[in-house]
């Protein structure tokens, strides 16, 4: 029974995701382009997260994910235990895939009943560190961190990367 409630939540998600996708652009041959996260772009990313964790004296791994939710780069720092490698990539799902930050479901979860069983799907973590990259009104991938020192660090290393990286729209 709980295999197919899971089942069920991730279907509708997945029949959701198509309303809240950005327009894409087509060519003349009916072939889709859609703003997305470059290898170059991640490892930027990746860098500016990094040094915000440093500068507050901290240590972490980050993780970024395309528009379709594929792993494109990850960093992490010495002495990190191996957990939090794979936290990381799934808080950038969790936030790609709800076009949220993983903190913000994580609150949603535990308020909303109708939410509550979120934490059954597997492939989402709801813990805070993971957040949507968006450049207009495009979420075109999600960075996650993990490993900082608590959900709100996490999520501040990710933002001020963001900020520093991302164009402003």
């Amino acid at each position: 029974m709980i295999t197919t409630a899971r089942r069920s939540l991730l279907a509708l998600a997945l029949c959701a995701a198509p309303a809240f996708a950005a327009p894409a652009l087509t060519t003349d041959s009916g072939v889709a382009q859609r703003a997305d996260v470059s290898l170059a772009l991640a490892n930027q990313l990746l860098d500016a997260t990094l040094a915000a964790c440093h500068a507050d004296g901290r240590t972490a791994v980050a993780a970024v994910v395309d528009r379709g939710g594929n792993l494109v780069a990850l960093q992490r720092d010495d002495n990190i235990g191996p957990h939090n490698t794979f936290a990381a990539q799934r808080k950038a799902f969790t936030s790609l895939s709800t076009k949220t930050t993983s903190r913000e479901l994580s609150k949603i979860a535990r308020n909303n009943p109708e939410s509550e069983n979120l934490h059954t799907l597997d492939e989402l973590l709801l813990l805070g560190g993971g957040v949507p990259l968006k450049v207009g009104d495009q979420v075109i991938g999600a960075i996650g961190v993990a490993g900082a020192g608590g959900a709100a660090i996490d999520e501040g290393c990710a933002l001020q990367a963001i900020d520093n990286v991302l164009p402003k729209a």
